[in-house]
């Protein structure tokens, strides 16, 4: 059932421009095809946290064409047409990769950390993240984005109702989320006005 839905989402992102070209590539297997897809990629013995880490903060021209890195709420599956290594993600956390904008977006579900690009690349901005069930403030930080306009946080798993606010340049947005297994990783929709 989680392949059927993944093969769904790819073909959604595909059409938001966020995936590779052919979603569903033919799966090799195996030990020896998942350190070799690892290390062509300058991942060997990273976890799918070091690896999303690394990939995320990538400069855009530095990051691999050739692969496709997408996050879903509980794994890391890594491609590259020919092979596909799937990662764990941690049983309690959950990675939200978040594109602000003032002018223009995309739409997004997934997050492809090689391909999804937002607005505001390399811009210094206030996260606020809220679990509204329990008033909890999960993150309250400055930060900046990265060179593909988007940040990226571990918060916990199994929010069902959280609030991102983000402010940028006296401009301030918010935007609704969740964790839980439907949750998006993805989200392109937090505009600043």
């Amino acid at each position: 059932m989680k392949r059927l839905a993944m093969a769904a989402t790819a073909f959604t992102l595909v059409l938001a421009g966020c995936a590779p070209a052919d979603p569903n590539p033919s799966s090799t297997t195996g030990q020896d095809a998942t350190i070799d897809l690892l290390s062509d990629f300058g991942l060997a013995e990273m976890d799918a946290v070091e690896a999303i880490d690394h990939l995320d903060r990538l400069a855009v021209t530095d990051r691999p064409a050739d692969l496709m890195a997408s996050v879903y709420p509980d794994e890391l599956v890594l491609t590259d047409n020919v092979r596909e290594v799937t990662l764990d993600i941690p049983e309690d956390s959950s990675y939200l990769s978040i594109a602000p904008y003032v002018d223009q977006t995309h739409d997004c579900f997934y997050h492809s950390l090689t391909t999804c690009l937002g607005e505001l690349s390399n811009e210094n901005i206030e996260l606020q993240i809220v679990d509204n069930a329990t008033g909890e403030e999960i993150i309250d930080e400055e930060m900046t984005t990265f060179d593909n306009g988007f940040i990226g946080v571990w918060v916990p798993n199994n929010i069902a109702d959280g609030t991102i606010e983000i402010t940028y340049d006296g401009l301030t947005g918010s935007t609704d989320f969740t964790t839980t297994d439907e949750g998006a990783t993805c989200i392109t929709d937090l505009r600043v006005e």
